[in-house]
């Protein structure tokens, strides 16, 4: 579902990124992780199409997301790591936007978005405007956004960014339903916690270079991924 083929991505000569590929497979749930700067929110960039990238290419479900944005955006949902909404919508009407620009029908819209909302738990704020919204606010609505039109592919970048315990259970109950159902999910975050707990591969990224990849074993990651994580990148 998710294919990267020699993607680099160079800022002013420097590579942010430095000749990547990746392919991840229909269901799968894969870990992107590697310290600040190592080019993980610039790759995830270029798959959503944020970025275009200097050479190779993203493809999603086929489509080259840069040459054919329509129909790779359209099986597509991106959650950047700073969420955004339009401060004076609604959570609702922030909602019915995304789903007009998805071409959403009426009825499986106003369904939509009250599913997202008794899954995400917004009943009590999702018709105040956006500009009176905590950080925990405004992820849960985003992340209700990114499911609303049931996208077969996920980009999420930390997932968890300012949610309490409660509100990132029902996140992390929520992208591993998705991930059983067949949703392909690419995760990058710093918290090794959820991935352990959630990812079935992870790939770790240094100075632009992937410079790890492994799958989930019956036994995990073969030991505690914070020590792996130390030793590779070190």
């Amino acid at each position: 579902m998710i294919e990267l083929s020699h993607v680099v991505k160079m800022f002013a000569g420097v590579p942010a990124v430095d000749n990547i590929s990746l392919s991840v497979s229909q269901g799968e749930f894969f870990g992107f992780l590697g310290p600040n700067g190592a080019g993980k929110t610039t790759t995830i960039k270029l798959l959503a199409g944020v970025y275009s990238p200097t050479s190779g290419s993203c493809a999603v479900g086929g489509f080259d997301v840069h040459r054919q944005p329509l129909e790779a955006k359209s099986l597509l949902a991106y959650v950047p790591d700073q969420p955004f909404l339009y401060e004076k919508l609604t959570g609702r009407e922030f909602l019915q936007f995304i789903g007009g620009l998805y071409t959403m029908e009426s009825t499986a819209l106003i369904e939509g978005i009250e599913n997202m909302s008794a899954a995400f738990e917004l009943a009590d704020f999702l018709d105040r405007r956006a500009d009176e919204y905590s950080q925990g606010m405004r992820q849960r609505v985003v992340l209700a956004s990114a499911f609303l039109h049931h996208p077969r592919v996920l980009v999420i970048d930390e997932p968890l960014v300012g949610l309490d315990p409660r509100s990132a259970r029902l996140v992390k109950d929520m992208l591993k339903k998705k991930s059983e159902s067949g949703v392909t999910i690419f995760m990058s975050t710093h918290l090794l916690d959820i991935v352990e707990e959630l990812c079935d591969r992870i790939a770790i990224i240094h100075q632009g270079r992937i410079i790890h990849e492994q799958k989930r074993t019956a036994q995990g990651f073969g030991g505690p991924l914070e020590s792996l994580f130390l030793n590779v990148t070190r």
